[in-house]
């Protein structure tokens, strides 16, 4: 009986290798921006009634799940969003339109990259503006992240926040961790002029994980302190070829303490101890279930399942806490649902209420997934891991 460990290697794998032929990386000029579409397809598909004018037929929402039959479905797409007005505003209803009869400018997303959730807001870094947005799911509303003076930022691409509600934000432009209380002021910042090149950030109750690209390593440093440690990989794994690091961008930490790193230069995600210590590679260079052409953004669930965004053939896998391949999902030209080079996926267990009317009735959410793609109309792409009820 298929289920959750399904395994559809030669359809995943005949849909990777025509993408990967395919896919083109796109630049994000202005004009290019003022070219994309901002049209937003809700989880709600319609089915036109037919027949006589006479007649009418009750609407019949079309839900999406994957995996697809006949295997048994562990995940809802539920709706998207690139801009304010897609996440339910209505800014042509607010006291300032009615004063001034003028419709407020669109507040929308450019170019996101990471993301992380807190308090019923999504804080997403946006690479293009320079800045971290914040999206109210509550109010509906989107602002800007804060940062000013010391803190202002260039080109924040990841971010994560610790157990206190305190920032931290890895930026490429000023190649620093820059480190903000819950009330978004500015504390510190990680890092000095040359010493590195962050690109994720992730914390622990006592220690902050930097990966640095520039080094091919990870920094370790001490939470409270903000002390350098030491460095992953370390010793003799350094130098091993299967366990060292290349090209480190994104990083996730299990219940275990186990540091997962993705390392898009190898294609493979690798998973130290909390001392640093090697314990085994995920993925691979290819285009097959379980293996990889350009891993990017990755997320740990409360049972230690891997999500691992591939940027080039554009799906979500999905590992169990050995490396095991689940699932995936999100493949490119289902729906509509197009995946557009995606960079991050994040789990988020707090905020499912605030997505229950595009749930299926048939359906149980136990936590959200959000993919970030940095092109096209689902820019944040909320979907739902549960079961059938």
């Amino acid at each position: 009986m298929r289920n959750f460990y399904h395994d559809s290697r030669l359809e995943l794998k005949a849909r990777c290798q025509s993408k990967i032929m395919k896919i083109k990386f796109q630049s994000i000029g202005s004009s290019a921006r003022a070219a994309r579409v901002f049209s937003f397809v809700g989880i709600g598909v319609i089915l036109m009634a037919g027949g006589c004018a006479t007649q009418t037929r009750t609407p019949k929402a079309v839900y999406e799940f994957y995996p697809s039959p006949p295997d048994e479905p562990h995940l809802q797409f539920l709706t998207a969003f690139n801009s304010e007005k897609q996440l339910g505003s209505n800014p042509e209803r607010s006291f300032m339109s009615y004063i001034t009869g003028q419709q407020p400018r669109e507040k929308s997303i450019s170019k996101p990259y990471g993301v992380v959730a807190r308090g019923h807001k999504f804080y997403i870094c946006d690479t293009d503006y320079g800045a971290v947005l914040e999206a109210d799911l509550k109010s509906k509303r989107m602002f800007v992240f804060m940062a000013q003076g010391q803190g202002v930022l260039k080109t924040p691409l990841n971010m994560t926040i610790d157990t206190d509600g305190n920032f931290y934000v890895a930026d490429s432009g000023r190649d620093q961790v820059v480190v903000y209380d819950k009330d978004e002021n500015y504390v510190a910042a990680i890092g000095k002029l040359g010493e590195m090149k962050p690109r994720d950030v992730a914390v622990t109750k006592d220690r902050i994980y930097v990966a640095d690209i520039q080094n091919h390593n990870v920094h370790v440093y001490d939470r409270a302190t903000r002390a350098n440690l030491f460095v992953i990989p370390h010793g003799s794994d350094s130098t091993n070829a299967n366990k060292r690091l290349y090209s480190p961008t994104n990083l996730a930490v299990d219940s275990k303490g186990h540091l997962y790193v993705a390392d898009t230069g190898a294609f493979t995600v690798q998973v130290y101890d909390a001392d640093g210590n090697y314990v085994r590679s995920v993925g691979g260079m290819g285009d097959s279930l379980g293996q990889f052409a350009r891993v990017k953004g990755i997320a740990i669930d409360r049972q230690d399942r891997l999500y691992a965004v591939d940027a080039m053939s554009q799906v979500v896998q999905v590992f169990n806490d050995k490396g095991q391949l689940l699932t995936w999902f999100g493949e490119p030209g289902v729906a509509g649902r197009v995946q557009n080079l995606p960079a991050k996926v994040m789990v988020d267990y707090d905020d499912v209420g605030y997505f229950k009317d595009y749930i299926s009735p048939d359906f149980k959410v136990e936590y959200l997934v959000v993919v970030i793609n940095q092109l096209g109309s689902h820019m944040v792409s909320i979907y739902g891991f549960g079961h059938p009820k």
